[in-house]
């Protein structure tokens, strides 16, 4: 089954296309858009990179060979993916491109690449405890600095990547193609069950798309965000004990 993918390029056009129009006459949520750009090259960039890194410790370097075993945001962006990341909240970066035969022959193949898809989100949300303990530790030690304008501005570039990375995270999990959940599952998944789940890739991928575009996708994940969010602040709060606002 053939499916024409720039069909899907077009209707996120169309998305982007709305989203741009109504920010531009919008001075602060075009504020808030600058700010979130620093948050969306580190959650991209670290994500690839970890697809990459776990493939090449599995004895793949076709990452290595293709320049993605490095932090330069150039060599992980994908142009749709990451204004989708800006404009929409949860996107994706350029995926990166692995050979199973390379891995080695002391653990399954399958499970293999499910270990790789899975290093994303994961590192994804390592990213978000990062910034999170950063975010206590400004609010423990200098509370007068958030006070002032700088720190102001300091504060929301870390909320930033505390949310994008937890979208991004989030996001990548759901089993459906070509995210990295799909992959994941795939790895545990029966040869029968796995084969039929190939087979019908282009539908999944339909599906996926249908959900994103209707919306869907972002009343599920939005909230799940959130949740995750006020969760990981409240518990760097009483670990820290302090009360962030």
């Amino acid at each position: 089954m053939y499916f024409d993918k720039r069909i899907i390029y077009i209707i996120l056009g169309l998305i982007i296309l709305m989203n741009a129009v109504s920010l531009l006459t919008n001075t602060n949520a075009l504020l808030n858009l600058l700010l979130t750009l620093p948050a969306v090259l580190v959650a991209i960039t670290f994500h690839e990179f970890a697809h990459g890194f776990v493939a090449d410790k599995l004895g793949d370097d076709t990452p290595r060979m293709q320049g993605r075993l490095n932090l330069n945001p150039l060599s992980h962006l994908d142009p749709i993916g990451t204004v989708m990341l800006v404009f929409a909240g949860f996107g994706w970066g350029k995926p990166v491109q692995i050979n199973p035969n390379n891995f080695n022959r002391n653990i399954k193949m399958s499970v293999a690449e499910a270990l790789v898809a899975a290093a994303g989100p994961v590192m994804n949300f390592i990213l978000a405890i990062i910034f999170a303990i950063i975010y206590a530790v400004l609010w423990k030690f200098a509370p007068g600095f958030i006070a002032t304008q700088a720190g102001n501005i300091v504060v929301i570039l870390i909320q930033s990547c505390i949310l994008t990375n937890i979208g991004l995270g989030i996001f990548n999990l759901i089993p459906l193609p070509p995210l990295d959940g799909s992959k994941i599952i795939g790895g545990f998944l029966s040869y029968n069950v796995r084969n039929w789940f190939e087979r019908y890739y282009y539908i999944f991928y339909i599906v996926f798309v249908a959900i994103w575009v209707t919306g869907i996708a972002g009343s599920i994940i939005s909230p799940l965000i959130s949740l995750v969010y006020n969760g990981l602040i409240t518990l760097m709060a009483k670990i820290f004990g302090i009360l962030i606002f």
